[in-house]
């Protein structure tokens, strides 16, 4: 069985960060700033520190993988909260394909495989992101050197020898 984390967020407390209140910022202050994240809106949710676009948290969230495979995410690495879903999917979709590859080599078979996604909301900007993923995969692989398999067999063998029984006339 494997299991893996992809990236962490020290944002699960909802009360993290305290309340600090709403400023509307006028056009001539916002013309002057540069932008976090193009593309955001910059509006500012209630109850939030900053507009997606301003969002400090989001531009230096960085995803890192906690497992021993070879796959992507080794180093820390940034995404986009638009790009996380995707981005998070494939990655977890390389723990699969191991796990495929790692059966085929030892002779086993893959009996399950599955990928669970984590989502949070930033805590300043109020935007929805995947903070990570786990894959779970059960292997199983033959074992003809067990006593208990060997058994087994004799007894499915001795039990079907007579059952058939074919005839020419």
């Amino acid at each position: 069985m494997s299991s893996m984390m992809i990236g962490t967020s020290n944002y699960m407390n909802p009360y993290a960060g305290g309340y600090t209140g709403v400023r509307q910022t006028s056009a001539t202050e916002q013309a002057g700033k540069a932008l976090a994240n193009p593309g955001e809106s910059t509006k500012v949710s209630p109850g939030r520190k900053s507009s997606p676009s301003e969002c400090e948290t989001c531009r230096n969230r960085k995803y890192q993988d906690g497992s021993d495979e070879m796959v992507s995410f080794k180093s820390a690495a940034h995404i986009s909260p638009q790009a996380s879903a995707s981005r998070v999917r494939a990655h977890e979709q390389e723990h699969v394909s191991n796990a495929f590859t790692k059966a085929a080599k030892n002779g086993g078979k893959v009996l399950s495989a599955s990928v669970t996604l984590k989502t949070a909301i930033c805590p300043e900007c109020g935007s929805s992101y995947v903070a990570g993923g786990t894959t779970a995969t059960k292997i199983k692989y033959p074992n003809e050197n067990n006593p208990y398999t060997q058994n087994r067999k004799s007894l499915d063998a001795a039990s079907i020898i007579g059952q058939n029984l074919d005839m020419a006339v």
